[in-house]
């Protein structure tokens, strides 16, 4: 099987490993230990110099030494799906040192008939993945033989498929030795993005954005899935990655109603914008950490 190349090194993120390993060691050694260990973090997916020192908040919370697999969920964005696909490749190449793909647990996701399989060119088109790919080998480098990765690309779900994934994902959720990566990014506003939404009783519209976000963000911490998604057809806020979210949420209520005692509990950490937007011709991005913890 092929290996994926790290088609955004370069231009979204440092090709150079020696400088990248700098860049991310700076970041995470300025974001502050405070709900760990993770079972599973919210991250964003943009371009490192946005989102680079956001994301160490989550991946700050991650303890390395009980990660045996990490499962990524991205959204897609360039090709249309109605539900979940896998790589097709063996390996995920990074500029620090290879990811391997998990192939027993593809097995058994393929088993279940809801996951297709993408083809090469959707794998490297696609950024939402690759974006956490770095941080992932970074975090995990004393431990990059021990570990293995299962990448999935989540498409635009119904309610439905969101539930039926959840409960998919939900056993995996339950291993200490999982983690789980959420590859979203928040508010993106202004009228190249087609998202305009401004409540001038917050102040500039930076600050609406703000408020918006949080809104969505508090919901998140709630983990009730049907919050999440009445706050989403509210505001329609432009939350690239909301139905990996939804599916994080799916699972994470499989497991409450299964009873099994478990205490969970899931905050945000960090939460940065792009650029802050004073007039209707200025645009930004929205980026959010958090973490889930299972006790």
């Amino acid at each position: 099987m092929s290996t994926r190349r790290a088609t955004h090194a370069g231009s979204w993120y440092n090709e150079s490993s020696h400088e990248l390993h700098c860049q991310l060691d700076e970041w995470l050694s300025m974001a502050e230990l405070t709900h760990t260990p993770a079972r599973a973090i919210i991250a964003p997916h943009a371009g490192y110099t946005y989102c680079g020192a956001c994301g160490a908040f989550a991946y700050r919370q991650v303890n390395p030494s009980q990660i045996k697999r990490v499962f990524i969920l991205g959204p897609s964005h360039h090709v249309r799906l109605s539900g979940c696909a896998l790589s097709s490749t063996s390996k995920y190449r990074t500029p620090l040192y290879d990811l391997v793909i998990d192939q027993k647990i593809y097995e058994e996701l393929f088993l279940t008939g809801y996951f297709e399989r993408m083809s090469l060119q959707t794998d490297e088109d696609e950024h939402s993945i690759e974006m956490h790919l770095p941080y992932l080998a970074k975090v995990m480098e004393h431990y990059r033989d021990h570990f293995t990765i299962v990448p999935v690309l989540v498409g635009s779900l119904s309610t439905e498929k969101e539930q039926l994934y959840g409960k998919v994902f939900a056993k995996y959720l339950t291993d200490p030795q999982n983690l789980f990566v959420i590859s979203s990014d928040f508010c993106h506003w202004g009228h190249r993005f087609r998202y305009t939404y401004y409540d001038k009783s917050c102040g500039n519209i930076y600050q609406s954005v703000e408020k918006l976000d949080r809104m969505g963000m508090d919901m998140i911490e709630q983990m009730t899935p049907a919050g999440f998604t009445d706050y989403l057809k509210k505001f329609g806020n432009t939350i690239c990655g909301r139905h990996p979210i939804g599916v994080l949420l799916n699972a994470i209520q499989t497991l409450q109603k299964t009873g099994n005692g478990h205490k969970m509990s899931l905050k945000f950490l960090k939460y940065a914008q792009s650029s802050q937007c004073l007039s209707m011709h200025d645009s930004s991005v929205s980026y959010a950490a958090a973490a889930l913890v299972i006790e």
